[in-house]
């Protein structure tokens, strides 16, 4: 299966955070799966860090590749070939999209080490 993680699922993952949903962190190890995390979600990480609302340990073009090497994801870039296959990818229920839309700013429980 083919997984395209949400900004905040990467983040959870690499914080080691419990909202991370045991259904997603299993499908995320499983070798089967190959997991993917758009270069959205590193400008989405970048503009927050950027804005003070994300703290991590580096900046972000030195955290997040080695993270994502770490937890064997692949990025995916923003291309009109990439677009098209979006709406290929299964929806895990995370509840983080009603996370992002309703608050404007995602806050780390704790800083991301």
């Amino acid at each position: 299966m083919k997984i395209l993680l949400d900004t905040c699922e990467f983040l959870w993952l690499v914080s080691g955070d419990a909202k991370l949903s045991a259904a997603v962190s299993a499908a995320i190890r499983n070798p089967d799966n190959q997991v993917f995390l758009s270069a959205v979600s590193f400008w989405e990480i970048s503009v927050k860090h950027g804005l003070g609302r994300l703290p991590l340990p580096q900046p972000p073009a030195q955290f997040i590749p080695p993270q994502r090497e770490k937890h064997l994801i692949a990025p995916l870039a923003l291309d009109e070939a990439a677009i098209a296959k979006l709406g290929g990818l299964p929806v895990l229920p995370t509840g983080c999209w009603s996370v992002k839309y309703r608050r404007t700013t995602w806050r780390s429980p704790r800083p991301i080490r």
